[in-house]
C-alpha cells in the first residue's frame, strides 16, 4: 500500500485514525510526528471506492489506534463504518467538517495552535447547528471553532438534485428578489425556463418540502452560472462554475466588483448576495458581455472575503487568513482573493501540496483530534 508521510508541527499524544469525508475521501494514520495519507477513494457509495477504503482501515486498525475520528454527517459511509467500529478498545468522535477543511491547510503549512481567521468555501457539510454549511469564516485554532460569518442560507429546490439542476438555485434567488414578475424578466434564463417546472419548484420554495437550507458558496457558484450562461442541467457537480471560471478567466480588462450587503447578526456576520444578483439581471438585460459579468462575479467573492476578513481583523487583531475548501480550486477566485487580502497586509496560508478538497478532510480530523480529545 502506499500513503503520502506528513510531517505534523505537533505530536500526536495517542495514536489516531481519520476516516475522512464521503467524496474524494482519503483516510489517514498519524502518531508521533508523522500521519500517512491515503490515496483518493472518489466516492464511498461506490463499491469499489468502499472496498478500498474499507481495505486501508483495516490495514491502519492493525496498528492500534487510540482514537477514531470522522465527520460530523451521520449518512456519509465513513461516518457509518467509524460507528460500527464502536466495538473497537478505541474512542469515537465526529469532527466538523469546515473545521478539519481549516485545520489541514494549518497542518500542511506547519502552524502551531495558534487562532486564525479560517475561510471555508464549498459544497455542503454539516454544520454543528445540524444545518447544511459551505461559505463559513471561522475563528478557529486545531482545538474549536467560532463560526463568526457565512453566506446567507438559500434553498435547496429538492435538495441533491439542484446540484445536477443547477437552474434550480438561480430561480431561487430570483423569486427571492422578484417573487413572480421575475418570470418578465427580459433575459434568455428566464426565457428558457419551463413555466410547469417553475411551478413545482415554487410549491416546494413556498413550502420547504424536501428543500433543505445551505449556506453553499458552491451553490452560489452553480446559481450564478446557471443564470450568466443561461445553462440548467449539469452531468457532475460544479461543472457550471468550472465553465463560469473559464468564460471570466478570457476577461482582460478592467471592472469593478457588484455590490453585496454584510448583516450584522448576535455573534457574527451575514453575507447578503441579493444586492449581487440584481446588478447580474441588470447587466444581462443590457446585453453586457458574459466574459466581463463572469468576471465581476468572481471578483465580488473574493471582495466578500476581503470585507469579512478585515471586519474580523478588527475585532480580534488577528492578521493570518487561511484558505481551504472545493471552492478554492477555482484558480481565479483564488487569485483575486490572494491579491486583495495581501493589499491589505494579511498573511495567508494555502494549500498547494495537499487537496484543498474532501481529499484533505482526514489530515485536518487528525489535528482536531489530536488537541481535543488527548
Amino acid at each position: 500500500m502506499e500513503f503520502k508521510k506528513i510531517n505534523l508541527p505537533f505530536k500526536i499524544k495517542r495514536p489516531i485514525l481519520a476516516l475522512g469525508s464521503q467524496t474524494k475521501n482519503t483516510v489517514c494514520f498519524a502518531q508521533g510526528h508523522c500521519a500517512y495519507l491515503s490515496r483518493i477513494h472518489p466516492d464511498l457509495n461506490n463499491p469499489n471506492d468502499f472496498s478500498r477504503f474499507e481495505k486501508i482501515v483495516k490495514y491502519f486498525l492493525k496498528k492500534n489506534p487510540k482514537i477514531i475520528v470522522h465527520d460530523l454527517h451521520p449518512e456519509y459511509q465513513s461516518s457509518k463504518y467509524a460507528q460500527q467500529l464502536s466495538t473497537v478498545n478505541c474512542q469515537l468522535f465526529a469532527v466538523q467538517h469546515h473545521h478539519s477543511h481549516i485545520a489541514s491547510c494549518m497542518v500542511e503549512n506547519g502552524l502551531k495552535n495558534q487562532e486564525v481567521i479560517g475561510v471555508a468555501f464549498d459544497g455542503t457539510g454539516l454544520g454543528s447547528d445540524n444545518t447544511l454549511w459551505g461559505a463559513e469564516f471561522f475563528l478557529c485554532d486545531y482545538h474549536d471553532f467560532k463560526r463568526k460569518a457565512h453566506l446567507k442560507e438559500a434553498l435547496l429546490l429538492g435538495a441533491e438534485r439542484a446540484i445536477l439542476e443547477p437552474w434550480r438555485l438561480a430561480v431561487f434567488w430570483l423569486y427571492f428578489i422578484y417573487q413572480d414578475s421575475f418570470l418578465k424578466l427580459n433575459i434568455e434564463f428566464v426565457k428558457k425556463i419551463d413555466k410547469g417546472n417553475w411551478q413545482i419548484l415554487k410549491n416546494m420554495y413556498l413550502s420547504g418540502f424536501n428543500s433543505p437550507l445551505a449556506s453553499s458558496m458552491g451553490r452560489l457558484f452553480d446559481a450564478a452560472a446557471s443564470l450568466i450562461l443561461a445553462k440548467y442541467k449539469v452531468n457532475f457537480e460544479a461543472e457550471l462554475a468550472m465553465e463560469l471560471e473559464e468564460t471570466a478567466k478570457r476577461y482582460r480588462l478592467h471592472a469593478r466588483s457588484y455590490d453585496f450587503s454584510v448583516i450584522k447578526k448576535n455573534e457574527g456576520y451575514n453575507l447578503d448576495p441579493a444586492p449581487m444578483f440584481k446588478e447580474i439581471i441588470k447587466d444581462l438585460k443590457a446585453r453586457q458581455d458574459r466574459k466581463k459579468i463572469a468576471y465581476r462575479f468572481h471578483l465580488t467573492v473574493a471582495e466578500m472575503i476581503k470585507k469579512i476578513c478585515l471586519i474580523l481583523k478588527k475585532e480580534t487583531r488577528i492578521n493570518q487568513i487561511v484558505l481551504s475548501g472545493g471552492v478554492f480550486q477555482n484558480k481565479l477566485l483564488l487569485s483575486l482573493s490572494l491579491d486583495l487580502l495581501s493589499k491589505q497586509g494579511f498573511e495567508v496560508f494555502l494549500q498547494r501540496k495537499l487537496p484543498c478538497s474532501d481529499a484533505g478532510i482526514a489530515l485536518g480530523q487528525i489535528a482536531i483530534a489530536n488537541f481535543r480529545y488527548h
